[in-house]
């Protein structure tokens, strides 16, 4: 009988180890960026199949976050997102709406149903979220001009009050170059 066990635990862990490598998709996420920190650079693809590289948008105030569309605080604060996207865009702000193992037709229905424009990203082996410390959502993840990680919020719900305070504290402090005569 202890032999019969020891072969059903042996062929258990070793299909456990098998495993492991194709569920990482699924795993909670590393260690949450920490502020002050450059953010970790990525590429996904967009809903027009198009690449986005977190890095194309140094320079630019970027406001990630992490959704998808059965969470229902992720797209309560989407509406909001909406806003200081609609309102701060010329100001430098980008919002890149990063959505998590779903199918992209649905998230496609979903966005355009609620007119949302700013860029959606699918990130369909939740790698980009493993990277950024995401086991729960939504997250939202300021990253200044520089690339740096400004403030991190798991959580609650994003407002427009919220995105209007970090993007003028931001641009308040970002660092001035000198005017050339």
């Amino acid at each position: 009988m202890i032999r019969v066990l020891h072969r059903l635990v042996s062929i258990v862990v070793v299909i456990f180890c098998l495993a492991v490598p194709h569920i990482s998709a699924w795993s909670m996420g590393e260690r949450v960026p920490v502020v002050g920190s450059t953010a970790a650079d990525f590429s996904l693809r967009d809903l027009n199949g198009q690449p986005q590289q977190l890095s194309q948008y140094r320079g630019k105030i970027v406001l990630l976050n992490f959704w998808a569309t059965w969470c229902k605080p992720c797209t309560t604060e989407m509406p909001a997102m909406q806003a200081g996207y609609d309102h701060l865009h010329d100001k430098g702000l980008v919002v890149l709406a990063i959505n998590e193992l779903e199918d992209e037709g649905k998230v496609r229905e979903h966005i355009q149903s609620y007119g949302h424009t700013f860029p959606v990203l699918m990130d369909h082996d939740n790698r980009v979220a493993n990277m950024y410390g995401v086991y729960g959502l939504p997250v939202s993840v300021f990253i200044d001009e520089r690339g740096v990680v400004q403030e991190y919020i798991k959580g609650g719900t994003l407002t427009e009050e919220k995105i209007y305070q970090v993007v003028d504290r931001l641009t308040q402090t970002a660092p001035r170059t000198a005017a050339r005569p």
